[in-house]
């Protein structure tokens, strides 16, 4: 299902508190409707050309209740499952997972991409976007991380034509 095998969190009362006074209208004021209509139109215009389906999850903070046993990639994880990212005819789904609070960037991929992307590349990835989101370039971050999941699906899924068309719905999923 996922990239690699997931280590078992720490528990940490600090994670749970980060979560519990996290004050969502201070750090989320940057994804507005046009902001979101435009990353689920790059979420379509990056799925063109391959057989590859790309998923990206916003969430302002990890659900108070877990957030002390869990952390953003168990969370990733999680929500790759709930979602059924891993549900395509070529096990080519990629969760793209933003965690507003805890300024974490995971990906997830299913494993007909794994087979080809190893695990380094996917975090020099994240590790990129994270740090122009940390610079407040948060649309041009993800802009650009989804443009470079395109081309990596494009160079191993590449296809003319789509007759299947799309598996998964492009448009941002935003948890509060």
């Amino acid at each position: 299902m996922a990239q690699d095998s997931l280590p078992s969190s720490q528990p940490s009362f600090a994670r749970w508190w980060r979560q519990v006074l996290f004050v969502p209208m201070l750090h989320s004021n940057w994804l507005t409707a046009e902001v979101k209509a435009r990353l689920t139109a790059k979420v379509t215009s990056v799925e063109r050309g391959h057989r590859g389906e790309v998923f990206l999850v916003i969430e302002n903070h990890l659900p108070i209740q877990s957030a002390y046993s869990l952390n953003c990639r168990e969370r990733a994880v999680e929500l790759f499952s709930s979602y059924r990212v891993w549900d395509t005819e070529e096990n080519t789904g990629v969760l793209v997972y933003v965690n507003i609070c805890e300024q974490s960037l995971e990906i997830v991929a299913d494993r007909g991409i794994s087979a080809h992307v190893s695990p380094t590349v996917w975090r020099a990835m994240c590790d990129k976007a994270v740090a122009g989101i940390a610079n407040r370039k948060v649309e041009e971050s993800l802009t650009d991380l989804l443009d470079e999941i395109g081309q990596l699906l494009s160079q191993y899924y590449h296809l003319e034509h789509d007759p299947a068309g799309n598996e998964l719905s492009d448009t941002v999923v935003f948890l509060k």
